[in-house]
């Protein structure tokens, strides 16, 4: 009986959690929830795009940025999966902290997630409209920014509303064949040097502590989206074992290709006429210097459907998010109803849609490059994402106290995942950043300010 329990709780919670929101009960195999959390990472889009940012700020040193990187998502992720082991809700990381903390620091989470969902999606929305035009070519000035970002955000919204089972798997095919390519051409490119050790990169010589600091920065970006899985546990199959490996093997796996590409790209680009950090499609430059140019647009067309899937997995993010958060009434509670027909929280997607649209549109329509939205907004994401993280690391060591499961690693890997999101908070702000990333910190505190104000408004229970 001791074997059969887990699975029965598991059926149990998940119908549960499908009767109250009214989401397909249990459509998604353990490989399409882990397409949700990779999706929304993109591997491939931060190699064709965080990866040159990140250089231009860390240079050789990029490789090690991404490894720091890397540990600190690692040891967010473990704190997470203490709670996904124990319970699946739609809510992501919110009902983790709902279920924990005091309801002032539970809405925090919450709207710091719903900032930073919105804010990655612009980001990729941002993206797609500069590989776009990368794709275009001449002809691409027959079309108007704003109208070209609206295509992502159109087409996300519509995929997300039809069918989250059809959403997952295309997420998943998607980014598989773009993420081979690039792994071809990084393989291709280490061959053609000689598969020598490159020490160079490890040394941070000529590297300035600053430049690291704000590249790892920008690497924690490419990792961030890596529990949105957690947000599919009324739809995944056997969701206390699914979404835990989703979230683990999504950062990890992730984090050895983000290294990897680093890695080549920075070796690639060794002596080459265009500096990684100039180049608008990097990943098409280092295809013809392996010898294998005809991969370059092909992988140009993957980054940029990629851009679209991880537009289409943070839309499907943020509407379930918010459904949960209006049946716990911090929005409307028209937000928290499903469509009859497919079971999706449609007006809370098409509010996720239009909500990622606006700053993309109103950005790349004044004259702002597709890449400099991505930069910009992924940017200004970041810091909700690191509020969310620490408040659920330090969530996590109440959730196992609850439990009687405390142990003294318990204590140390919340402490170490806190302090880690902690040292990269502080990196965004000292020394003082130039203009417009100095005023990202503002933009977000206004936002968490307006919504807890929202939050303790005298008639939220008639919301």
């Amino acid at each position: 009986m001791d074997l059969v329990l887990p699975d029965m709780d598991e059926v149990s919670a998940s119908e549960t959690i499908s009767s109250a929101y009214g989401l397909r009960k249990q459509v998604l195999s353990p490989m399409e929830t882990l397409a949700q959390s990779i999706s929304a990472i993109a591997p491939s889009t931060s190699a064709a795009l965080t990866v040159p940012l990140v250089f231009a700020l860390a240079g050789a040193g990029t490789c090690v940025a991404y490894l720091v990187a890397m540990t600190g998502m690692m040891l967010v992720a473990l704190c997470i999966v203490t709670f996904a082991k124990d319970s699946a809700s739609p809510g992501s990381l919110y009902v983790y902290a709902r279920d924990t903390l005091p309801p002032k620091w539970a809405a925090v989470t919450g709207w710091s997630l719903v900032f930073a969902y919105i804010m990655t999606a612009a980001s990729v929305i941002g993206g797609f409209t500069s590989f776009a035009y990368v794709l275009l070519g001449r002809f691409g000035g027959h079309f108007a920014p704003g109208l070209v970002a609206a295509v992502a955000a159109i087409c996300a919204t519509a995929v997300a509303y039809k069918d989250i089972q059809i959403s997952a798997r295309m997420m998943l095919y998607i980014e598989g064949i773009s993420v081979f390519l690039i792994v071809l051409v990084v393989g291709l490119t280490l061959w053609k040097h000689g598969l020598h050790f490159d020490s160079g990169q490890f040394r941070l010589r000529g590297m300035t502590p600053s430049g690291v600091r704000l590249g790892i920065i920008l690497a924690v970006f490419s990792f961030v989206g890596f529990e949105s899985a957690t947000s599919l546990g009324a739809e995944a199959r056997n969701p206390l074992q699914s979404i835990p490996r989703a979230v683990i093997w999504s950062t990890l796996l992730s984090g050895l290709f983000f290294v990897g590409c680093a890695y080549g790209e920075v070796l690639g680009f060794a002596g080459a006429s265009t500096s990684l950090s100039d180049s608008t499609a990097p990943m098409r430059e280092l295809a013809a210097r392996a010898g294998v140019g005809y991969l370059g647009p092909i992988i140009d067309v993957g980054v940029c459907v990629s851009m679209f899937a991880a537009t289409l997995a943070f839309v499907i993010a943020i509407a379930r998010l918010l459904m949960l958060m209006a049946h716990d009434g911090l929005v409307s509670r028209v937000l928290g109803r499903t469509d009859e027909r497919h079971h999706t929280p449609a007006l809370a997607g098409l509010l996720g849609g239009v909500l990622a649209y606006i700053p993309a549109g109103w950005l790349v329509q004044r004259g702002a490059s597709g890449a400099e939205v991505y930069g910009w907004m992924g940017s200004l994401a970041v810091f909700g994402y690191l509020l969310a993280y620490a408040l659920v690391a330090l969530a996590s060591v109440l959730h196992q106290r609850q439990r009687n499961r405390v142990r003294p690693r318990t204590i140390v890997l919340a402490a170490a995942a806190t302090l880690a999101m902690i040292g990269v908070a502080i990196g965004t702000l000292v020394p003082v950043p130039p203009s417009p990333y100095r005023y990202f910190p503002l933009l977000f505190g206004a936002f968490l300010v307006a919504a807890l104000l929202w939050h303790l408004r005298p008639d939220r229970s008639d919301a």
